[in-house]
């Protein structure tokens, strides 16, 4: 029996994945190494493009334990520990969604499980061999060692990826060794915190704002007030590395002391853990030389990794990578996918890693010691009073520069892009474009006047594209062609296209969704 894809890692990435095939009606198994879901504090949040993604899901409500749809961060945020005015910018495209990711683990396997996905847990892959028609992978469970062959192998593994590997698939990079981070969950004076704004007034230094980067001459400190747990305190430096024995709190005062010149009473943390108390020294940026290797495909820190700067760039990258592929891979496995489809999963998702090294390395860049830096930090804050300039880094953070090629005229300057959050008027009632995409299906989305394009392409589309129409509850274009992954594949803004909008509308269904039928005379 062949499985029609195994997916390695049950983490955030695989497990969304896994949900995204479940959607569009392949049932996938999930291998995960550890019998239990790690209970390690790793990434306390979500950054960008990829919260508006998880509400496209209808995953959003869940993680956030509220029925609001996420809201645009239009106050304040920082660039290589640089204040970013997101206030002079009329749209910003920077949302954050504060939760743990032991949390987000929890809420995909939920979602998968309800979608009918397999996940067993206690198995590690250990061995692969491809044919022409399968990768045969071998297992080892609690039961012992087996064979599972599969149509496809996701590598959602992690950074030290044994799929990658075992595929011989190159991770080239930069490995950092002079910084050394160190994190706990502590308690701070309650006093020193301000009601108002979160930030951390330490006496002799002055206000540290919460959840951002405070860079000093001496190194960098962070104060992360994560809702439902102590607060995250962070101290990084510049060659000291540290000893070999046990992290301590003592340690992280101490280091905290050096970056900022006064002490910082930290406790141990309120409630039950598991805490967080670390030393990190050094980090690697790296970026897979192929996401794919026959039909062995990565995901997530298995194809690409970086550098801590803030924000968990490898997780909102890794769960894009995740949607990005799912609904090409079960087009595939259906038989309805055109000609190529699969590669586009490489050629839009390789750009998108490697501008998170340009966002990586320069964050990386701009927060190191020395005069030299202060200096650049210097004008580089004159840039930052341009909107133009916080514009485009806010772009850059948030991954919402990404755009891919559709393959046409780029008429449009949404095309390519990811869609707008839209509210619409439709005949059953208002509606947010979000809840219109939670089955993850092509949608041509019909804004135009007597819902023109519907009448035309309805009967020529069948079933390959579902067709809403509506108006407008403010300003939009007057139509737009989704792909599952909510990015734009076409887009007028015509009251109604022209025949060579339509025949460009039609171009785009062919070449991302499969034939439709031919044109009647």
């Amino acid at each position: 029996m062949i499985t029609d894809v195994v997916i390695a890692g049950g983490g955030p990435n695989g497990l969304m994945l896994a949900c995204e095939l479940s959607l569009a009606g392949v049932r996938p198994v999930v291998l995960e190494r550890l019998p239990e879901p790690s209970g390690e504090p790793k990434a306390n949040g979500l950054l960008g493009q990829v919260v508006r993604m998880l509400d496209r899901r209808g995953l959003y409500e869940r993680l956030s334990g509220s029925p609001e749809p996420p809201q645009p961060n239009s106050a304040y945020f920082m660039f290589g520990a640089m204040g970013l005015d997101l206030s002079l910018l009329e749209d910003s495209p920077v949302y954050a969604l504060p939760v743990p990711q032991r949390r987000i683990v929890q809420v995909l396997q939920e979602r998968a499980i309800e979608l009918g996905v397999e996940i067993r847990r206690g198995h590690e892959v250990v061995g692969l061999a491809q044919d022409d028609d399968a990768v045969t992978i071998d297992v080892t469970g609690p039961s012992g060692a087996y064979e599972l062959r599969g149509r496809y192998l996701i590598g959602a593994d992690g950074a030290h990826s044994t799929t990658r590997k075992l595929s011989g698939i190159g991770f080239p990079g930069v490995t950092y060794d002079r910084m050394t981070v160190r994190t706990a969950h502590a308690t701070v004076p309650a006093d020193w915190v301000d009601p108002a704004t979160g930030a951390l007034n330490v006496p002799g230094h002055g206000a540290v704002l919460p959840f951002l980067p405070h860079r000093t001459e001496r190194g960098g400190f962070s104060y992360a007030p994560v809702p439902g747990h102590p607060p995250l305190v962070s101290a990084t430096e510049w060659d000291r590395p540290g000893t070999d024995d046990p992290m301590s709190l003592d340690e992280l005062r101490a280091s905290i002391r050096r970056v900022l010149g006064v002490d910082v009473p930290l406790g141990p943390p309120d409630g039950e853990g598991p805490h967080v108390l670390r030393r990190l020294t050094g980090g690697n940026t790296r970026v897979a030389e192929r996401f794919s290797d026959g039909r062995v495909f990565l995901i997530g820190d298995a194809a690409h990794v970086y550098a801590a700067t803030g924000g968990g760039p490898g997780l909102n990258l890794g769960l894009q990578d995740a949607v990005n592929l799912g609904w090409k891979l079960a087009a595939v496995i259906r038989g309805s996918a055109p000609s190529g489809l699969l590669n586009s999963y490489e050629t839009e998702r390789r750009p998108a890693a490697h501008r998170m090294v340009v966002n990586a390395q320069a964050q990386s860049a701009l927060i190191a010691p020395g005069d030299d830096v202060t200096g650049l930090r210097e004008l580089f804050a004159e840039l930052l009073r341009d909107r133009s300039t916080v514009q485009r880094l806010a772009e850059l953070i948030a991954g919402a520069d990404v755009r891919y090629d559709m393959g046409g005229r780029e008429a449009h300057p949404l095309i390519g892009r990811f869609a707008p959050d839209l509210e619409l008027r439709t005949p059953t009632g208002p509606v947010r474009l979000a809840e219109l995409t939670r089955p993850a299906r092509p949608l041509l989305l019909d804004l135009t006047e007597e819902a023109s394009l519907a009448e035309t392409l309805a009967p020529l589309l069948h079933d390959h594209v579902d067709i809403v129409t509506a108006r407008p509850l403010a300003s939009a274009p007057t139509a737009l062609l989704l792909r599952p992954d909510c990015h734009v594949a076409w887009a007028s803004a015509s009251p109604r296209p022209d025949p060579a909008e339509t025949e460009e509308l039609r171009a785009a269904v062919q070449r991302w969704f499969g034939a439709i039928e031919p044109a009647r005379p």
